[in-house]
């Protein structure tokens, strides 16, 4: 099962719809795309950051293990791609919606950071874009 973008004329992400893998004769991004009269791109729902990710069983207490992938092949488009997300073509990425005016574009990751790192402790926090700094909320 694969996942693709549908894409407006601004490179917008409308959809995401759930296609047939890559393969074989048929190349599913055009016939995707003919069919939704739009550009279509496949994502990868399991990479995030440029980084592909295997979900594991689910354990006893519902939580499910997320582990680096050995193949890294799979790790395409920097991003699985949201509804609103832009698709860069000359990053060949998905990079979702600004969410702060202070936030920059990681190049490498093509995510957005915040000019004051994500505290690194046990507690609970909260962006403060009037003092562009994390808030404690837990």
């Amino acid at each position: 099962m694969a996942h693709y973008a549908i894409l407006d004329e601004n490179n917008i992400v409308t959809q995401v719809i759930t296609g047939k893998d890559e393969g074989g004769d048929i190349n599913w991004e055009n016939y995707y795309g003919q069919i939704h009269n739009s550009i279509c791109k496949r994502t990868s729902y399991n990479t995030i950051g440029g980084v592909h990710y295997t979900r594991e069983e689910t354990d006893i207490n519902g939580i499910q293990n997320v582990t680096v992938s050995d193949d890294q092949t799979k790790a395409f488009r920097k991003n699985y791609a949201g509804i609103g997300y832009k698709y860069d073509e000359i990053r060949d990425a998905f990079i979702e919606p600004k969410p702060y005016d202070s936030w920059i574009l990681n190049e490498e990751t093509c995510l957005y950071d915040p000019p004051t790192p994500y505290p690194e402790d046990e507690q609970v926090y909260q962006w403060n874009e009037d003092t562009q700094n994390w808030d404690l909320i837990a």
